[in-house]
C-alpha cells in the first residue's frame, strides 16, 4: 500500500493542473461566500452567518469533483492506467490510494477554503452576527470540509465506472446541480420532497456519504471485473 501511496502522490504533485484546480475551487469558494456575506443584511439579534459564509461551497464543489474525476480519467485516456495496473496488480489497492491521496489533498485545501470563507463573512458581517466561535459554527466547518472530501470520492468512483472524463463530469455535475431545479419545476410537494431527501447536495451528509460509498463499491468491483 506504501507503494501505491507514494506512486500516487508523486503523480499528483508533478503536474500542474491539480494544483491549479485546488487553488481555484479555494478562491471560488472564498469569493462566492464573500459576495454571499455582502448581500446580507443581519437583524440586530444577528442572522446565520453558516448560511452565507459557507454558501461558496456549492461552487467550489464543482472544482473538487473534475479534479477528482481527471485524477483516474487522465490514465484512461493517456494508457497509463496499464501501467499502474502493472506496477500494484492488486487493482482494489491502486483505487484505494487514489482515494486517500485524493482525500488529503481535498482536506487540506477544503480546509484552508472554508477557513478563509469563514473570515471573509467575519471581516464583511456586522460583528454581532458572529460573536464567540460556537460548537454549531465549528461543526459547520468539519461538516463542509468532510461534504467536499465524499464530493471528491463520488467523483472518483463516477469516473472509474464511466472512464472518460467529460461524461464523468456531465454526470456529476447533473447531481450536484439538478436536483434543485428539479424541485422548483415538480409541482408535488411529495415529489419536492422526496428529490430534496435523495439528492446528494440536499439530503444531509448521511445522503451524501451513501451516495460516494455506491460510487466507490461500484468503482472498485468494475476496476477489478474489466481488462482496465
Amino acid at each position: 500500500m506504501s507503494t501505491a501511496l507514494h506512486a500516487e502522490w508523486t503523480k499528483l504533485r508533478t503536474v500542474a493542473s491539480p494544483w491549479w484546480l485546488l487553488l481555484a475551487m479555494i478562491a471560488a469558494t472564498v469569493a462566492l461566500s464573500a459576495g454571499g456575506s455582502s448581500v446580507v443584511s443581519c437583524e440586530p439579534a444577528g442572522c446565520d452567518v453558516t448560511k452565507y459564509g459557507l454558501i461558496g461551497v456549492k461552487l467550489g464543489q464543482a472544482l473538487v469533483a473534475v479534479l477528482a474525476v481527471l485524477v483516474i480519467s487522465s490514465e484512461y485516456s493517456s494508457g497509463m492506467i496499464r501501467t499502474s495496473l502493472t506496477a500494484v496488480p492488486r487493482r482494489a489497492t491502486v483505487f484505494a490510494a487514489k482515494a486517500v491521496t485524493l482525500t488529503g489533498v481535498v482536506a487540506v485545501a477544503g480546509t484552508i477554503a472554508v477557513l478563509g470563507s469563514l473570515l471573509a463573512g467575519r471581516l464583511i458581517l456586522p460583528r454581532q452576527a458572529y460573536g464567540h466561535p460556537s460548537a454549531s459554527l465549528l461543526r459547520a466547518t468539519a461538516s463542509s470540509v468532510l461534504y467536499l472530501i465524499l464530493i471528491a470520492l463520488l467523483s472518483l468512483g463516477v469516473a472509474v465506472v464511466v472512464r472518460e472524463a467529460a461524461t464523468s463530469i456531465g454526470m456529476i455535475l447533473g447531481l450536484l446541480y439538478l436536483p434543485p431545479i428539479l424541485t422548483q419545476a415538480i409541482g408535488n410537494p411529495r415529489w419536492q420532497e422526496l428529490v430534496q431527501q435523495v439528492a446528494p447536495t440536499s439530503g444531509g451528509l448521511g445522503v451524501t456519504a451513501g451516495w460516494a460509498s455506491a460510487a466507490v463499491v461500484s468503482g472498485v468491483l468494475l476496476l477489478r471485473a474489466r481488462d482496465v
